[in-house]
């Protein structure tokens, strides 16, 4: 690869100085004819004609085409392979001399169809039956316990590689172990391991060898909508129309011309329809863009997939399923254009069915042996039927005579699997994908996956949707996180508006829903902010601030010290029962920079229309300190009953005064609600760079706390091996060193090595017991000393002296305890030690023989 890239920048270069050579070579023999300002242009021009050619060829780009994955018998180890991979047992020889004779019979009762699929070679190059490469196992993990999940599993955890020859079935049939091991496989090996662990699951699961279309043998989903960016349809219920009222009022006369509106409805019509023109063409155009290329090996491409019957499991209908992509397909699906054989671990069927209309057609009964021809007799599946008329027509003689040969050849048992036990580690498990990391292209989207804490953010999945079919254009982005401490489990990203939305889940420090003022929602742009309340006391629901340009200061400040300016703040309330409609705000409003407060009240329930006031508020005193009376002027409103509402200039004086005030408090919880918004966008800037992800306390080989603990524990194991070790020393080695070595031993050298030995452990345990004297009786002397100070200068000591004297003491006196238990617990065991010592030697085969008189 990098060879070939190497040639190609080479062979660049060479172009573009042989195109300067020639440019230059063309400008001297010109320029002699030329007069001296035409030559500088041209020169010019030809220098501009150099930069753009060299920046065209500087944005030709060479895609170098990626090697697909190759997986053959030389890139696999079978050296450590058990003994069932590289031979056949006699049975299995059996069974490959009855396949070998059912091939040969289909060959010539069928000359026009292809060989069929039967015994491939291993990884060892055995052959093996089909059949017997499967191995039913059910895994641990609760999540390959459905067809669906494990689908995409093995989907996931396997790379897809193309089969040699698109014409034929591979020569090759790999054990499900060796797949799983290198995560590579052909379509009959992503088969045979899905097809084993459903049958371990329970379902009732074949493998089908049959022609399936190019986009499905090659894995393409560049056609493929993502599952992920289709909309859930919403269920619109339909609105129950209240029945007529028996007594009801006729609504007016329409006055209007029919005539103009049946010119109306033409013309919407007309609209209309043009509407629908337009956009079937542009459906058309771009279906025909979308449109693949005919494809030559139509109908003739092999491929492999699973067929899942219904009845176990509670499967109500048969069905596909691709192993490449895990997605199911009907029977009658166009993708499947048409089947050979199919087998599981017991038997091999045939189909003896025609495929000219696909599968459509075709009749998944394995029992009818007119339509699916079977190799061996031991079979699971119902035999059809025959009708009393048929019954009575055979002749049982004849047909004992007939089936009594075939009988002996296909009443044979199949043989267990030679593969392995298929396991999975929790480790590969959780892995999934090769490497931790696949992508898939989808029609104008492309999904990423990751293994969990495979990315330090936490990312497992990435979803990118494009305006084009090319995939150059970016629309939307979509990622999905998991195991983040600030529970961030969605983050979507508009690129053509730049918005983006983060989702949590419940737990976060700042959620709304946890809030004691109510607050449900709040948006926020540059120049206004919007907040949503429920449940509130004071029936606020909504607020809504507008902000002027701010003011530019020449110092640094920030957004806290210098705030936008509010110049409009719109506030929303319920209805409060417990007042009259008339005397209930229904929105309030403080145009501040006019100064002005604007109220519209709730309206009565039998009214159309509600009362208004406006107060032009001003300041309480004027330029020269007077105090400014209340004017009718300054309270302009509009009342649906004025006779019963005649308010005084008192009572107009006292609102204002109260909306005062409740402007003061709008404009400070606005405020505080400009500084939250700031420490929200702070603190969601400092838990992305941290973006701390959670451990589980189960998770041993994440988890420090469990990792030290369990190394604390390791540690403690082998520290008590290496006393074990230490404590089954030979006691004798030190005394044995005096004497040549290989020498025998006399009875008098025995008695004297014995004695030897015995005094030299005796004068241990002595001096063992001196030393844990020694260090009592200077513990005791320390202590005493210490009692003697505190008589001594008693009087004069503060109470921190004679808190840490009562502390010293504490600790003296624990350590003297000590000492004397370990004293006495020494001299206790001491003989006990002494006298196991000297059976021990007595008993050592070295000393035995030559022991015995004296025992």
């Amino acid at each position: 690869m990098e060879v070939l890239k190497e040639k190609v920048e080479e062979e660049e270069a060479a172009e573009r100085e042989e195109a300067a050579e020639r440019a230059e070579r063309a400008e001297k023999t010109e320029r002699s004819s030329r007069p001296i300002e035409p030559l500088k242009q041209e020169a010019t021009l030809t220098k501009e004609m150099l930069r753009d050619l060299e920046q065209k060829l500087s944005e030709i780009k060479v895609t170098i085409p990626e090697e697909p994955p190759v997986f053959t018998k030389d890139t696999i180890d079978i050296s450590e392979l058990p003994l069932s991979y590289k031979i056949n047992t006699p049975k299995e020889e059996h069974l490959l001399q009855v396949a070998d004779n059912f091939s040969r019979q289909y060959s010539h009762l069928c000359p026009d169809r292809v060989p069929l699929f039967l015994y491939p070679l291993n990884e060892c190059g055995v052959p093996k039956f089909v059949s017997t490469t499967i191995r039913p196992t059910l895994m641990p993990y609760p999540d390959l316990y459905n067809w669906d999940s494990c689908a995409q599993f093995v989907s996931d955890f396997l790379t897809m590689v193309p089969l040699p020859d698109p014409l034929k079935p591979p020569s090759s049939l790999y054990s499900s172990t060796t797949v799983l091991k290198y995560q590579k496989g052909n379509c009959f090996d992503f088969s045979t391991l899905l097809c084993s662990l459903l049958i371990g699951s329970g379902y009732d699961a074949y493998c089908v060898s049959g022609y399936g279309s190019r986009d499905l043998c090659f894995m393409d989903r560049t056609r493929e909508v993502c599952p992920l960016t289709t909309k859930p349809t919403e269920v619109v219920q339909e609105v129950e129309k209240a029945p007529p009222k028996k007594y009801a009022i006729r609504p007016p006369r329409d006055l209007s011309s029919r005539f103009e509106q049946e010119q109306e409805i033409k013309r919407q019509k007309a609209i209309k329809q043009e509407e629908k023109r337009r956009l079937k063409e542009a459906e058309e155009r771009l279906l025909e863009e979308e449109k693949a290329a005919p494809d030559s090996l139509h109908g003739l491409r092999v491929h492999a997939w699973v067929l899942v019957l219904s009845g176990k499991r509670e499967v109500p209908e048969s069905f596909f399923i691709d192993p490449f992509t895990a997605h199911s397909y009907s029977t009658q699906d166009d993708h499947f254009l048409g089947i050979e054989s199919l087998w599981n671990h017991k038997n091999y069927w045939v189909n003896m069915q025609d495929c000219w209309n696909c599968c459509k057609d075709l009749i998944f009964d394995l029992g009818d042996s007119m339509r699916w021809e079977y190799l061996l007799l031991g079979t699971d599946k119902p035999y059809l039927s025959m009708s009393e008329e048929e019954e009575e027509g055979t002749n049982e003689e004849d047909d004992v005579e007939n089936l009594g040969k075939e009988d002996e050849e296909k009443s044979f048992d199949m043989p267990h699997s030679w593969v392995e036990q298929i396991e999975i580690s929790p480790e590969a498990f959780e892995t999934r994908c090769p490497n931790g990391k696949k992508v898939i292209q989808y029609k104008r989207a492309k999904l990423e996956k990751w293994a969990p804490y495979l990315n330090s953010n936490g990312l497992v999945s990435c979803l990118t949707t494009y305006e084009d079919l090319e995939c150059t254009k970016i629309l939307e982005i979509k990622e999905w996180y998991k195991n983040r401490e600030d529970m961030l489990e969605l983050k979507h990203i508009n690129k053509s508006t730049g918005l983006k939305i983060d989702y949590f889940k419940p737990g976060h420090p700042l959620a709304l829903q946890a809030r004691v003022d109510g607050l449900m929602k709040r948006e926020e742009t540059p120049l206004t902010m919007t907040e949503h309340f429920r449940g509130r006391p004071d029936f606020l629901s909504y607020r809504h601030v507008n902000f002027g340009p701010r003011v530019k200061k020449l110092s640094l400040s920030s957004a806290e010290s210098n705030p936008r300016p509010m110049v409009k703040i719109t506030e929303r309330f319920s209805r409060n029962p417990a007042k009259p409609a008339d005397d209930d705000v229904a929105e309030r409003v403080f145009l501040i920079p006019e100064e002005r407060i604007q109220l519209r009240f709730h309206c009565r329930d039998d009214y159309i229309t509600a009362s208004r006031r406006e107060f032009l508020r001003r300041t309480e005193v004027d330029s020269k300190g007077n105090k400014i009376i209340m004017t009718p002027d300054m309270c302009l409103s509009f009342e649906v009953e004025p006779m019963e509402h005649t308010k005084k200039l008192l009572y107009q004086y006292e609102a204002m005064m109260k909306l005062k005030n409740e402007e003061k408090l709008s404009r400070h919880q606005a405020w505080e609600s400009e500084l939250e918004v700031l420490e929200i966008l702070k603190l969601r800037g400092e838990e992305e760079e941290a973006h701390v992800l959670t451990i589980s306390i189960y998770d041993t080989k994440r988890n420090k706390k469990s990792k030290e603990y369990r190394e604390a524990m390791e540690r403690v194991m082998h520290e008590e091996q290496l006393r074990q070790v230490e404590a089954q020393l030979d006691y004798l080695a030190p005394f044995l060193a005096q004497f040549p070595p290989g020498e025998k031993l006399t009875r008098w050298q025995a008695v004297r090595l014995k004695d030897e030995c015995l005094s030299d452990f005796k004068q241990r345990l002595i001096d063992k017991a001196n030393l844990i004297q020694a260090r009592f009786e200077k513990e005791t002397q320390e202590l005493q000393k210490k009692q003697q100070w505190y008589q001594e200068n008693q009087v004069t000591l503060t109470a921190e002296d004679e808190d840490l004297y009562l502390s010293y003491c504490s600790q003296a006196m624990f350590r003297i305890h000590i000492l004397e238990q370990r004293l006495n617990r020494h001299k206790e065991l001491a003989p006990l030690k002494y006298l196991a010592l000297e059976e021990k030697l007595y008993k050592d085969p070295r000393l035995m023989e030559l022991l015995k008189v004296f025992v």
